[in-house]
């Protein structure tokens, strides 16, 4: 009784020291003496203790850093190049056996090879391209730590350059070409600027001897208008006065009364038609005479 007893305890006891707990974010092999044996996902799982062993890996993306290192541009210039990537181990059960059975270190083993692509990629670009070619250069490591690192079972899904640091007195000459193109730009912004002011005030200027011109000719209008009803209210008027005498008046008085609208029509006047019937207002507004008395 007690040796059933003692083997009922020795298989609990094995069965509970034998329970393994995959998280969630991980994969698992179990070997079995030291044997790949089979593939494991998160959850309870159980092991036979001592004749199995169970090996996890975290499938999560990881942050790896790219030392700082110095690397020599295609015009040969020395530059201090370092960056960043994320990597991860895929999630398949051929891949999880990969990262454990085709490289010892496979965080370690991805940073060598992103320093020496990184070696590779600024050596063919000069400074210049380097400067402005982060985008690409990052690009084709990932396109290519991806590929080296397939083989892994590893997926490398993005890279960053952080810093490009050219030596000090490039950075100098640098900042010297850099401040001589913004007086450059800030100089041929003001030219153009008074260009165009100058252009604008000329445009003013034609713009408001046009309308002084429309002025004059508006006001001369205006004056040869009011200078001619003037006229003809003055003609009416003597006329209308010429009617009344040879209507009301009577020999001398007719006369008399025509001379004195002639005298009012005539007082601002520096000439004096003449007829043969001698002055006579009609023929102010009217034409002259074809023979006048001297």
């Amino acid at each position: 009784m007690l040796t059933a007893i003692s083997i009922l305890a020795v298989l609990i006891f094995i069965a509970i020291i034998g329970i393994r707990i995959v998280k969630q974010e991980c994969r698992g092999i179990v070997e079995r003496f030291g044997k790949y044996h089979r593939y494991v996902d998160p959850g309870l799982n159980w092991i036979i203790p001592m004749i199995e062993n169970l090996k996890t890996r975290d499938i999560r993306s990881h942050t790896l850093d790219i030392p700082a290192q110095p690397v020599i541009t295609k015009d040969n210039t020395e530059i201090k190049v370092d960056g960043i990537l994320w990597a991860k181990p895929y999630a398949a059960e051929e891949a999880i056996k990969k990262t454990f059975y085709s490289i010892d270190n496979w965080k370690k083993a991805i940073q060598e090879l992103a320093q020496t692509n990184l070696r590779q990629e600024f050596g063919s670009l000069t400074l210049d391209e380097s400067l402005i070619a982060r985008a690409t250069i990052s690009s084709n490591l990932e396109r290519e730590l991806d590929k080296l690192t397939d083989e892994w079972g590893i997926k490398v899904d993005k890279v960053e350059i952080k810093l490009i640091d050219p030596p000090e007195d490039i950075k100098i000459a640098m900042h010297k070409q850099k401040t001589a193109e913004q007086t450059r730009r800030a100089m041929k912004l003001e030219a153009t600027g008074r260009f165009e002011a100058a252009e604008q005030d000329k445009l003013a200027k034609i713009q408001q001897a046009e309308g002084a011109k429309e002025a004059a000719i508006l006001r001369a209008e205006g004056e040869k208008q009011a200078i001619e009803r003037v006229a003809e209210a003055k003609a009416r008027a003597i006329e209308l006065v010429n009617t009344a005498a040879d209507k009301y008046f009577k020999g001398n008085a007719r006369e008399l009364k025509r001379l004195e609208v002639t005298e009012n029509s005539l007082k601002n006047n520096t000439k004096v038609v003449l007829s043969k019937d001698g002055i006579n207002p009609q023929i102010i507004m009217g034409s002259i005479p074809t023979k006048a008395v001297e």
